[in-house]
């Protein structure tokens, strides 16, 4: 069998330029990059069209992921070859999983955007310039305390960041080495994909906007204990100088020729997990639907997608596919990681709460039409998939398997006939978890309780004290962007399935002025994640031809 990368590099793409034109963008706003790579000046495309915005997201995880890219691939893919006018809009993927456990970002099989390698890699060099402009502000805060502090600068509270996992960074001193060295202080780094500047430029709609959420950026306090500002310090514009390129979207393709823009990488379990907003605009702008994902479970992701993006640009998805798989929900009944290869329809069916807890969500918590998408393995036996068809059609959900990994789309054609026809229905009104009026303390019960499940919830004093301080320095309309596990409803990577009676613990809130959110961090969440014991780096070789192995 051939691996995503052997797959992907044995594809034959077109000329960015004719999937451009196959797109409707003007030649004009087209920056290629390579033969198959171009970024797009967005504010040249004028609208063509008012797409309908398809949100795909899923259950909550296993660890290795239940191909929530790889069904959105594949469902555009599938939704071309039914005769509809599609895009996608996905979000950049990130070194950290890419050399850790996880992997790439870019779908697997036949459901791949292209050129793989390229866009897990370095693309366009989006990342980079984040990673750059992030620690550009962290260099002149400690260059300004250097040359005498005038902001008198107490307490900083920005962070570095790299893109990659590195967990011996989380807590570092800088300074060292003397005087002619700066001055001591604590520090730390984030991973890039968790630094306010991608959230920052997920958001924004223009040079302007970007720059206006720069320099509100809070980065520490003075001795007086009030916000201090990136745009105090000037920061801003030079910020917006390295980002000018990456606000820019990146157009790709699928190995089936359907365009796709690709911007932005936030996590969703540590950051709001969607691609950028110009990005989603824009191909909302070219085509009559556009297939795009939030990170990790529904419970993130989606609702971070609904209750920050969409409420910022007022967009309301016409149809929500939460993707499944036969294996995550034996891992929510309680089999064991290695024996999930294993047919147990018993398991199968105590695993269902946790997929029936996202579909609720998403009917119920926010009013929207939403279909489940089954994403087919190898091992799957049909009476694992009779257990989850006969579960939601009871609900009045429709099930399509999808095996767009193995047939690209036309093993999604099931699943783009049941999108079609709840996304050409008149669109539902969407409803939010919470409203931004709440004070900061009950949005974050909202959230828990609604749509986790939580019986309790409970700040820490600290993070008590930080809502009332952000409360008295005007933040408290701001939404909550809630950093927890991906593995479960809860805040405990333990508790599978739908746990029951459990209180959910936020241990710091965390001011995103410049991004517009507060992010509520609970249990042992870490916004600069670590590699595991064997690293998909171990695995990976090159050689003198530039032929890449191991990358998936």
């Amino acid at each position: 069998m051939k691996s995503d990368i052997e797959i992907a590099e044995s594809a034959k793409l077109k000329p960015i330029a004719e999937i451009a034109r196959g797109a409707k963008i003007p030649a004009s706003a087209l920056i290629p990059y390579g033969n198959y790579t171009a970024k797009l000046s967005a504010e040249s495309i004028k609208p063509v069209k008012q797409g309908k915005l398809i949100l795909v997201t899923a259950m909550n995880p296993t660890a290795l992921g239940e191909g929530k890219t790889t069904v959105s691939i594949g469902l555009a893919d599938a939704m071309k070859r039914i005769g509809l006018n599609v895009m996608l809009a996905l979000r950049e993927p990130s070194l950290g999983p890419v050399f850790g456990l996880k992997g790439g970002a870019t779908g697997g099989g036949r459901a791949q955007v292209a050129p793989m390698a390229n866009i897990n890699l370095h693309f366009t060099g989006d990342m980079h310039a984040i990673t750059a402009a992030n620690n550009l502000l962290s260099a002149m805060i400690d260059n300004h305390i250097h040359w005498g502090n005038a902001l008198k600068l107490k307490t900083v509270t920005w962070k570095r960041c790299t893109d990659c996992n590195d967990r011996a960074l989380r807590a570092v001193t800088v300074g060292l080495g003397g005087e002619k060295n700066g001055v001591p202080r604590d520090d730390g780094f984030n991973i890039t994909a968790a630094s306010e500047i991608m959230a920052i430029l997920c958001l924004s709609r223009d040079l302007e906007g970007l720059k206006r959420r720069l320099s509100k950026i809070v980065i520490g306090y003075n001795k007086k204990d009030i916000m201090v500002t990136a745009g105090e310090l000037k920061a801003h514009e030079a910020m917006a100088v390295l980002l000018k390129d990456a606000l820019k979207p990146n157009l790709v393709q699928t190995l089936e020729w359907t365009p796709a823009l690709i911007h932005c990488g936030p996590f969703a379990n540590i950051a709001h997990g969607c691609n950028s907003l110009i990005a989603t605009l824009t191909a909302l702008k070219l085509a009559d639907y556009v297939v795009t994902e939030a990170g990790v479970g529904a419970d993130l992701g989606a609702e971070k997608f609904l209750d920050i993006k969409c409420r910022n640009a007022a967009l309301t998805p016409s149809a929500v596919v939460i993707v499944a798989t036969v294996k995550a929900l034996k891992l929510h009944g309680g089999v064991d990681a290695s024996e999930l290869s294993k047919p147990d329809c018993g398991r199968v069916a105590n695993g269902l709460p946790n997929l029936l807890k996202h579909v609720d969500n998403i009917q119920s918590v926010f009013g929207l039409r939403c279909a489940v998408a089954l994403n087919k393995y190898e091992s799957d036996a049909p009476e694992e998939i009779q257990v989850i068809t006969d579960a939601c059609r009871d609900l009045g959900v429709g099930v399509a398997v999808c095996e767009v990994w193995e047939k690209g789309g036309v093993g999604g054609e099931s699943l783009a006939n049941m999108v079609k026809s709840l996304a050409d229905k008149p669109l539902n009104k969407l409803q939010y978890a919470y409203e931004l009026s709440d004070p900061i303390a009950d949005k974050i019960v909202k959230i828990a309780r609604r749509v986790y499940g939580a019986k309790n919830v409970v700040l820490t004093p600290g993070a008590k004290k930080e809502a009332d301080r952000l409360t008295e320095a005007g933040f408290a309309e701001l939404p909550v962007c809630i950093a927890k596990t991906q593995y479960s409803l809860s805040d405990n990577a333990g508790l599978s399935g739908k746990p029951e009676g459990f209180t959910f613990t936020v241990r710091e809130l965390q001011l995103r002025a410049g991004a517009g959110f507060i992010v509520a961090v609970s249990g042992d969440i870490m916004l600069m994640p670590g590699l595991p014991r064997v690293p998909n780096a171990e695995g990976m070789t090159i050689d003198a031809e530039g032929n890449i192995k191991g990358l998936f």
